[in-house]
């Protein structure tokens, strides 16, 4: 009978989303600048509904794309004519998915405390919210919840801060900009309650705090994200129309103001890359400009992504180095060597554009050209094999790494003020 239950609310819980039965990820790996080429014109044909993971760009990297099960046969077939190799990375993503639900629906007790939260598992928005403010009931003396816009739904944009003292300079961390990164919120909810745990008891966090305000957005693309538990599971822009167009949302990660509208992003309100109308016209990315000048003081600027195992740096929409691109390149190594430490996960580093590809509008363009300088971006586990679909038991040892990482760029922003 407990079974039939669970199955039953697993039916009730898929009701009405989209479903992905039978579309496989493939890796294609390019081996020419005439084979990317061709990748290029592949995902430009939008009947064919192909979900680019990792974008044609160039041959050293592979090119991850979710293939709609109608479109497998033409899909493969152009990758044989035109002899492009490719494997199956997932062979059917609704099963990661069904599975992924499963175990949502495991953690149904309500927490009384932080203590009792589940923090193996994925949650959906309220859940996040109402643990948000739990632990600053808990701890009112160390946080606090301020609200820094709302989104275009109508969804407050909660922030936590933690702080010991009035006139400090900041540390901001954000998590969750692209709605279907889940292993992004999962990990700042972990973070939130390890700052909980660690201040007044691990001497270097409690000397951060003691001179430093940490803010941390765990929800930063809400609509996103709630969309993705009650409808599509892969939305990864916002949930803003787009006038004159059908296709919804805009990506918050091309949405800044230095480089915008550059090659690397898309004028297209259809692609995932789509940039936007203009600079910081999505309510979300305002609130955090509009955060980031008033605050006037922040020394770092943490924005954590998935997927690639990667850790990176300015510039993304320019090939000129930052000028502070050797103390940049020095700190993420520090930062992935002591990640790596932990669990043996491997991250490559560098600047956006070497490291990975050319994007234009991203967000630590834009607050290391405001002045922070010790602006980065995470990309969290994996390299592909699940991707954006991360199962649960990952959550913990990733938070756990990822924070270890944090500590190295915290610490060295101590101690090194500008």
């Amino acid at each position: 009978m407990k079974g039939l239950l669970v199955l039953t609310a697993l039916f009730a819980a898929v009701l009405g989303k989209t479903t992905f039965e039978g579309h496989q990820v493939l890796r294609i790996t390019a081996q020419d600048a005439a084979q990317i080429n061709l990748l290029k014109e592949l995902s430009e044909q939008q009947h064919l509904g192909l979900d680019l993971w990792m974008e044609p760009v160039h041959e050293s990297l592979p090119v991850d794309v979710r293939v709609p099960f109608n479109s497998l046969q033409a899909v493969r077939s152009f990758l044989g004519y035109n002899h492009i190799q490719y494997r199956v990375m997932i062979e059917d993503v609704q099963d990661l998915l069904d599975e992924e639900q499963r175990h949502m629906l495991k953690s149904h007790v309500i927490p009384r405390t932080t203590d009792d939260f589940d923090y193996a598992n994925y949650h959906e928005l309220s859940t996040i919210n109402s643990f948000m403010d739990m632990l600053v009931a808990e701890n009112n003396n160390l946080i606090s919840k301020i609200v820094i816009g709302q989104s275009y739904e109508g969804r407050p944009l909660n922030v936590l801060k933690f702080s010991t003292g009035a006139n400090r300079p900041g540390i901001w961390i954000d998590t969750g900009i692209h709605a279907r990164e889940w292993i992004t919120p999962a990990s700042g909810i972990w973070f939130a309650k390890k700052i909980v745990n660690d201040y007044g008891r691990d001497s270097v966090l409690t000397d951060i705090l003691n001179n430093y305000d940490i803010f941390l957005e765990i929800v930063t693309n809400p609509d996103g994200y709630q969309f993705t538990h009650t409808s599509n599971r892969m939305w990864r822009k916002t949930r803003k129309p787009n006038p004159g167009s059908s296709c919804v949302g805009v990506d918050p990660n091309r949405n800044w103001d230095t480089g915008f509208g550059g090659p690397g992003a898309s004028g297209n309100p259809c692609d995932e890359t789509y940039h936007g109308p203009s600079p910081n016209s999505e309510p979300e990315i305002k609130a955090i400009v509009d955060f980031v000048k008033s605050h006037g003081n922040l020394k770092t600027f943490l924005s954590i992504h998935s997927y690639s195992q990667m850790l990176l740096y300015p510039y993304g929409y320019k090939s000129t180095p930052a000028k502070d691109q050797a103390e940049l390149h020095e700190l993420a190594r520090k930062a992935t060597a002591e990640l790596q430490s932990l669990h043996n996960t491997r991250y490559t580093y560098g600047s956006i554009i070497t490291t990975i590809y050319q994007a234009d509008g991203v967000t630590i363009d834009w607050t290391y050209d405001q002045g922070i300088k010790y602006s980065y971006t995470f990309e969290l586990r994996d390299t592909g094999r699940y991707g954006f679909v991360l199962p649960a038991d990952q959550i913990l040892p990733t938070a756990e790494e990822t924070w270890l990482a944090l500590m190295v760029i915290m610490e060295h922003t101590k101690n090194n003020p500008y």
